[in-house]
């Protein structure tokens, strides 16, 4: 397990440097039962110092792909069912997880694939699949599908153009 697989993404941003190396030492947590009653004591430590002081919900459980870069890494917030590509940029304040369904249970959480840039402000709801090589416009809510190559933008968020 590679912790430093985020480093480079993150180059001129300190504070996304260290939210991503704590985060790949905590997701260390999930390889098996055992890892995970070792770890408790960082975990707490984790969720207090990222969580609390640094304001970006990023659960340990949260599967992410290398190279993933944090745009001021503030007020992000991730559901832990999330699933997230390879070299993506995520901007601050935005958020990813599941919806309440009007039968009151929560769908799944989103997929998002490799190569997406994430704008700032953005909500992305429910058990949806992003494309690869996916540009979301600052401000945009994704609640449906996106296919591949494109940008997305607006409220509901809808295809601008395909790259």
């Amino acid at each position: 397990m590679d912790i430093f697989c985020d480093w480079s993404s993150n180059r001129s941003n300190s504070k996304g440097r260290l939210i991503l190396l704590l985060f790949r030492i905590a997701h260390i947590a999930t390889i098996s039962k055992l890892f995970f009653v070792l770890w408790v004591p960082y975990l707490a430590l984790y969720r207090i110092f990222v969580e609390w002081i640094l304001c970006c919900e990023l659960p340990y459980k949260t599967k992410i792909g290398r190279g993933l870069s944090l745009y001021h890494g503030q007020a992000l917030v991730i559901n832990d069912g999330t699933v997230i590509g390879d070299n993506c940029i995520l901007r601050h304040s935005t958020t990813i997880g599941n919806k309440q369904l009007s039968s009151g249970t929560f769908s799944k959480c989103p997929v998002i694939g490799n190569n997406v840039d994430v704008g700032s402000n953005v909500c992305i709801f429910g058990a949806i699949i992003i494309g690869n090589n996916v540009k979301i416009g600052a401000g945009s809510v994704v609640v449906k599908d996106v296919p591949s190559n494109c940008i997305v933008a607006g409220n509901p968020a809808r295809v601008i153009k395909f790259i």
